[in-house]
């Protein structure tokens, strides 16, 4: 294992989310001087950090340390959302006032199903 892969992988997720690093190490309760130390290589997170990391970003720990370049975490081809979030998602993306509102929230609800399939 290359130790700066992990780094450069932990940056880049990070970035892509346009996340700072206080705001990432907030959201996994670890302190900000340490992840940038992670990100510049300086350490290595420990396993159960990593496996925060992997979680977080749903990431496989393989990919965050190098060994394969698919990034295919423990939640991929699994719905991101539950029912009730899509529901919720869908009536704010609306205006109620318009007369197309119940189709159009009927068509979303259809894609959004076969889509989770």
């Amino acid at each position: 294992m290359e130790l700066p892969i992990v780094g450069q992988r932990i940056k880049r997720l990070r970035e892509n989310l346009n996340l700072s690093q206080a705001k990432l190490a907030g959201e996994l309760g670890i302190n900000q001087a340490v992840l940038a130390r992670y990100e510049l290589s300086k350490i290595l997170p420990s396993f159960p950090v990593l496996i925060k990391f992997a979680d977080y970003f749903n990431v496989s720990t393989d990919y965050l340390l190098g060994r394969t370049d698919d990034p295919q975490g423990k939640l991929y081809g699994k719905p991101f959302a539950a029912e009730e979030q899509i529901n919720d998602f869908i009536e704010m993306c609306f205006d109620p006032t318009t007369e197309a509102n119940a189709k159009l929230k009927e068509a979303m609800r259809k894609i959004m199903s076969e889509k989770q399939k």
